[in-house]
């Protein structure tokens, strides 16, 4: 959270002036930027609004704690209010979402979302907004998960009358989203008065802050429940805008017989796949066509595992983007492209039988096939020649064929514990955003450490294997790779640095020695002690990242420089200009430094790298936690 005191003491600090500088100094400091004049501006005006109602309501010793960060998340809920209950005098919580509209309608017929003149797209209705935050803090703060009954949720729209944004209302409202406006301010303080007492917030809110931050749950692990039975996730904000339009653009192809098609694109984490699972559930649970393609051998494998693992029917849900070479024009309701980064030109290939040569290009093979095709994607996770999934490629092909597509860009992140930090010092780095390297400044929410060796790297990871939490190792292509390992023999160590030798992960969809197959070494435990390749990585998560910056990038003088001779990806022809590779190599350390929930360790082969990555953590002893 930025601040917190008590609802007299904000009050007072909103009066000097005082508050505003501080939240500015904090979120500078935590964010590594300054925000925005936008989001000083609703400071100014909302949050003195909810203080002067706490404080004409008799709670000015209820704790606020203003712009609280969700755990494992980068969103942050405007406001929690913490004191006891006036009956119970047990703790009690109320999230609240602050906004300044003064009108607002619902859009399209459903009162989930909603379009206010400001914004040139529907966003979700507060209600829902709010009901998501106390979802999630239930779901991830052991504080709330053991008491659920003691968390409220509110939207406060201070500067709204019934007449601007009364359709908001037809919006489902329960304990934890309720909607209240400016123009009817009592029935706000009523309510603050059944959920707070006078007494002092202090404790309870040392009680939420420092509860238990439960594990994130990873998508492999809840995959098979979440399409079998019921939705494991909770989406928020824009990943509930992106489901909703999926979902509303289904219904209008239904009713219309008319094609749409969506995109959605964001970055690491930002929840794409458990955005497709939870499409993939409901569609499914309803009883309409849908199937989820990917281009990644790994997920897809993954995904039928575990979701197929009680019902065998489920695997069938999951497909690749080759599958649909021949298949029926509008043969499904919905096709879930994943992954849509990894589209090829083209679906066929040398061993495609000449009757299955359509000529057609992948994108549109996917498009014809359903009548709202749904594309999720990032722009910046294309990490071989050939691939082009893109939103304008995605928008020119819609163009083409005369089709409405509609764009849904996700903002929050949930991977790296949802630090915005971390990746923006990943991209700064790497010199996919412009503006040079960054130090690193420790946020509280993603650990960073440098590895002196391979072995310490190791160790580390193992030690943290013992407490319980996922580990992996991954490296970029610089290193041979025996494909073929005869039967009875164990995996030969071909990634060598110094006297340290491991493994790749396995080649190929049979285990070897123990070591689980490709498609598995993300999420099968027996997957450490092999180093895996992006190919492997893409797509998954884990608690703890190993990443061996390999020749291929290292730093000379003031700049990145890659060497194209390092890399012994088989996927880079002579033909492939240098500035692809440069790109590709880029994006490809960008994979591999985001797939860790809690930490990533790195380590580079180079000693030249390794002094400049020991300035940019921060830290003059190697291994240290930065």
């Amino acid at each position: 959270m930025l601040f917190r005191d008590s609802a007299a003491a904000v009050a007072a600090e909103c009066l000097s002036g005082a508050l505003f500088f501080r939240l500015t100094e904090q979120f500078t400091h935590v964010h590594g930027h300054r925000p925005s004049p936008s989001e000083v501006r609703s400071w100014e005006r909302s949050i003195p609004a909810l203080a002067s109602a706490l404080n004409d309501a008799g709670l000015g010793r209820v704790e606020m704690l203003l712009e609280y960060g969700l755990p494992l998340n980068s969103k942050r809920a405007d406001a929690v209010l913490a004191g006891v209950h006036p009956k119970t005098g047990l703790p009690s919580y109320v999230v609240v979402e602050l906004k300044q509209w003064s009108s607002a309608e619902p859009d399209d017929d459903d009162p989930s979302l909603c379009r206010i003149p400001e914004y040139p797209r529907a966003v979700l209705n507060p209600v829902d907004q709010v009901r998501g935050y106390c979802e999630y803090l239930i779901s991830f703060n052991g504080t709330l998960a053991a008491n659920p009954e003691r968390v409220s949720g509110a939207a406060y729209l201070h500067n709204a009358t019934q007449f601007g944004v009364g359709g908001l209302f037809e919006a489902e409202q329960d304990q934890y989203g309720q909607l209240f406006i400016g123009a009817r301010r009592g029935e706000f303080i009523d309510f603050l008065r059944t959920r707070l007492g006078a007494g002092s917030g202090a404790s309870a809110a040392d009680e939420l802050v420092n509860g238990k931050i439960g594990p994130s749950k990873q998508l492999m692990a809840v995959a098979a429940q979440e399409v079998r039975e019921r939705e494991q996730f909770v989406l928020l904000d824009d990943q509930q805008v992106a489901y909703r339009k999926v979902l509303n653009a289904v219904r209008r192809a239904k009713q219309s017989n008319r094609k749409e098609i969506v995109v959605v694109t964001g970055g690491p984490g930002t929840g794409k796949s458990v955005i497709a699972l939870s499409l993939l559930g409901e569609l499914y649970r309803q009883g309409i066509t849908a199937l989820h393609a990917t281009g990644s051998s790994s997920f897809t494998t993954t995904m039928r595992k575990v979701a197929g693992a009680r019902k065998s029917e489920v695997k069938d849900l999951f497909k690749y983007f080759n599958s649909f070479m021949t298949a029926e024009p509008n043969s499904l309701d919905v096709l879930i492209c994943d992954e849509a980064h990894r589209m090829r030109e083209t679906s066929a290939n040398r061993y495609t039988a000449a009757a299955n040569r359509t000529g057609k290009a992948q994108i549109e093979e996917l498009i014809d096939a359903a009548y709202v095709p749904v594309f999720l994607l990032d722009e910046h996770q294309v990490v071989r020649p050939g691939e082009m999934g893109t939103v304008s490629e995605i928008e020119a092909a819609a163009a083409k064929m005369g089709l409405d597509c509609h764009v849904v860009s996700l903002e929050s992140q949930f991977r790296c514990g949802g630090s915005d930090a971390y990746l923006r010092w990943v991209v700064r780095l790497l010199g996919l955003e412009a503006g040079g390297p960054l130090t690193w400044e420790p946020d509280g929410r993603m650990q960073l450490m440098l590895a002196d060796s391979p072995e310490a790297m190791e160790a580390f990871l193992d030690e943290r294997r013992s407490q319980k939490y996922s580990a992996r190792m991954s490296a970029g292509y610089c290193w041979k790779w025996t494909k073929k390992v005869p039967p009875g023999q164990a995996l030969p160590a071909d990634v060598v640095i110094g006297d340290w030798e491991r493994p790749w992960n396995v080649f190929g969809d049979r285990a070897v020695g123990g070591a689980p197959p490709a498609a598995l070494w993300a999420t099968d435990p027996a997957g450490f002690g092999q180093v895996g390749c992006v190919y492997t990585a893409q797509g998954f998560e884990y608690d703890w990242s190993g990443v061996v910056i390999g020749p291929d990038l290292v730093w000379r003088g003031d700049r990145w420089v890659t060497d194209r001779t390092a890399s012994k990806d088989p996927v880079f022809k002579k033909s492939t200009p240098d500035a692809d590779v440069d790109r590709l190599i880029r994006n490809t350390y960008k994979v591999l430094l985001t797939r860790g929930m809690i930490g990533t360790v790195v380590y580079s082969t180079d000693a030249e790298t390794r002094a400049r990555l020991r300035e940019l953590t921060g830290t003059a002893s190697s291994f240290a936690a930065v």
